[in-house]
C-alpha cells in the first residue's frame, strides 16, 4: 500500500505525522510542516476536549477551519491519556466494561467517556483519520489484565464502528477509522485481537500499549507481534513512535504510519539532527545498527564561531540561510526565532527520512 487517501488529500506511505497536540506545532508552524514534505499532523482528542472544547472547534469549522491547517489530521481517541492518568492515580477514575469514568479534579466532577462519545467528538473535530477507543496496558501487566484489555478493545471497537457508520452515512467524503491492536507481550493475544478487529473492519490498525518494558528498554519484539496481527493490505500505525532508527526498523516490520513529539521536542532543547556522511541514502537509513545520523547540540561552545550551516546536506530554511554561529547566538539570547528555526530543521530531517524510506 503506497498511498492513503483521506478527505484532505493523499498521504504517501510510509509517512510521519508530527504532533500538534493542542492544534499547533510547538515553537513552529504548519508552514514548516509543508516545507518539510510532511502531509499530515496528529492532534490530541483529550487535550482539545479540555481546551478549547469540541463544540467550539466544531463551530469554527472543525480542526481544519480552526487551525488553518490544510493537510490530513489524525486524532487519537483520548483513551490513552485517560488510562495513563487513572493508572498513575486511581482517584482520577476507573475503567468499566462499558465506559471510562474520569474525574479530572479527582473529586465529584466526572466525565463519562464511551466509545460513542469518542467517535462523536472526532466528528466534531472533522478529523480525517479517527481512532477507535481501546483499553491500553503495559507489557508487564498480568495475563488477566491483558485479556480484559483485548475483550474491551474489541467490544469498544464494535461500538465505535457502529457509531462511525451512523454518523458518516450521508457524507460524500468519509473519514477513515482505525482500530488498535492490544495484547501486551503475548503473541497469541495480539493475533487474536488483530483477527477480531479485522472481522469488524477498519481502514487501518494501530499498535496499542507501551513499547517499553519496566526498565524503559525499547521492545521491538512487541511491535513485531502487533504488526504480524494486522492485515498486510491496510495501514499499520506505530502510534507515538519514534526515533529515526526506530522508524527505519519499524518500516522493515511493515509499519507505514508514525507520529511522535520527538523532533519538535528535541529542537526546543537545542538538539538538531544531522546526517552522517554518505548516510542520507535509502541504503544508509536501513543500516542494521541505526547509525545514520547524529545530534548537534547547538549550545556547545565549538559552534560559537562556526559559519557553516547546521547540516550542509539539508535544504531547510535554517540551513539555507543561517550559520551554526547565528543559531547558537539566538539560543544564547533566548530569541524565540531559535526554536522556530530548529523545529523547521528537525521536521525537514524527518521529511527527508520518510522520502528515503519510501525510495528504498
Amino acid at each position: 500500500m503506497r498511498y492513503l487517501e483521506t478527505p484532505s488529500g493523499s498521504v504517501r506511505l510510509p509517512a510521519f505525522f508530527p504532533d500538534a497536540t493542542y492544534g499547533a506545532i510547538r515553537a513552529g508552524s504548519f508552514d514548516d510542516v509543508y516545507a518539510a514534505g510532511l502531509t499530515g499532523c496528529e492532534m490530541n482528542s483529550y487535550h482539545l476536549m479540555t481546551k478549547p472544547g469540541a463544540k467550539l472547534i466544531k463551530s469554527l469549522g472543525g480542526l481544519h477551519g480552526f487551525t488553518g491547517y490544510r493537510g490530513a489530521i489524525l486524532t487519537d481517541s483520548g483513551g490513552f491519556q485517560l488510562y495513563s492518568l487513572i493508572r498513575e492515580n486511581p482517584e482520577y477514575g476507573e475503567i468499566r466494561d462499558k465506559e471510562i469514568i474520569f474525574r479530572p479534579d479527582r473529586g465529584r466532577n466526572r466525565l463519562t467517556f464511551t466509545p460513542e462519545k469518542c467517535i462523536q467528538v472526532q466528528f466534531q473535530y472533522g478529523s480525517d483519520i479517527m481512532m477507535a477507543l481501546d483499553m491500553c496496558t503495559h507489557p508487564d501487566d498480568p495475563c488477566d489484565v491483558q485479556r480484559r484489555s483485548v475483550e474491551l478493545t474489541v467490544k469498544w471497537g464494535e461500538r465505535c464502528r457502529a457509531e462511525f457508520d451512523k454518523l458518516s452515512r450521508k457524507l460524500e467524503r468519509k473519514p477513515l477509522l482505525f482500530g488498535i491492536v492490544q495484547g501486551g507481550s503475548d503473541p497469541d493475544l495480539r493475533m487474536e485481537c488483530g483477527r477480531r478487529l479485522e472481522e469488524i473492519g477498519f481502514d487501518g490498525y494501530g499498535f496499542g500499549g507501551w513499547p517499553l518494558d519496566q526498565s524503559g528498554a525499547f521492545r521491538p519484539d512487541i511491535l513485531k507481534m502487533a504488526a504480524d496481527a494486522m492485515p498486510d493490505d491496510k495501514v499499520k500505525y506505530a502510534m507515538g513512535l519514534g526515533r529515526p532508527e526506530e522508524i527505519a526498523l519499524l518500516v522493515e516490520m511493515g509499519y507505514t504510519l508514525f507520529d511522535c513529539v520527538i523532533p519538535t521536542r528535541e529542537a526546543r532543547h537545542q538538539r538538531l539532527y544531522t546526517w552522517l556522511p554518505g548516510m542520507d541514502t535509502p541504503e544508509g537509513v536501513r543500516r542494521e545498527d541505526g547509525k545514520f545520523y547524529r545530534f548537534v547540540y547547538i549550545l556547545d561552545d565549538e559552534f560559537r564561531r562556526e559559519d557553516g550551516p547546521v547540516d550542509e546536506r539539508c535544504d531547510c530554511v535554517l540551513c539555507r540561510n543561517y550559520s551554526r554561529a547565528y543559531l547558537h547566538h539566538l539560543f544564547k539570547v533566548n530569541d524565540p526565532t531559535a526554536m522556530r528555526l530548529a523545529t523547521a530543521h528537525n521536521l525537514r530531517f524527518y521529511g527527508k527520512l520518510m522520502e528515503l524510506l519510501r525510495d528504498g
